[in-house]
């Protein structure tokens, strides 16, 4: 009965084996090398090249979740168009009626968003 789930121990063991043992040697390695301890250098600001002066979790505007979330619908607007597109044969005139009516409602959605000023950006 055992004999059927060593595989699987075996394989448990070889994957925490090959995810320990690269940690495991850098840090040997740099307890051998003696870069165990951070420098000033290590620790200062990496890519702006200054102190941070603000809170990392300050409040983004409005605009730009509005501006993501339409993005997000118009792509995957393009997601659904491509299928569409390679069965148009198959589908026949039901599902050109019915992506007609699809991207109709997308349409109107757009329009009112225009409308309403959403893309603007000031």
């Amino acid at each position: 009965m055992l004999d059927n789930y060593f595989p699987i121990l075996l394989f448990i063991f070889v994957a925490f084996a090959g995810g320990v043992a690269p940690m495991a040697m850098g840090w040997m390695a740099s307890i051998m090398l003696g870069h165990n301890r951070p420098d000033s250098e290590k620790l200062s600001p990496y890519e702006c090249g200054f102190e941070a002066f603000e809170d990392a979790r300050m409040k983004f505007d409005v605009r730009y979740y509005l501006v993501a979330i339409l993005f997000i619908l118009f792509d995957l607007e393009i997601a659904f168009l491509f299928p569409w597109a390679i069965s148009l044969n198959e589908i026949g005139l039901f599902g050109f009626v019915s992506m007609m009516i699809f991207l109709a409602i997308l349409v109107v959605g757009f329009v009112y968003e225009w409308m309403k000023g959403a893309l603007e950006w000031e």
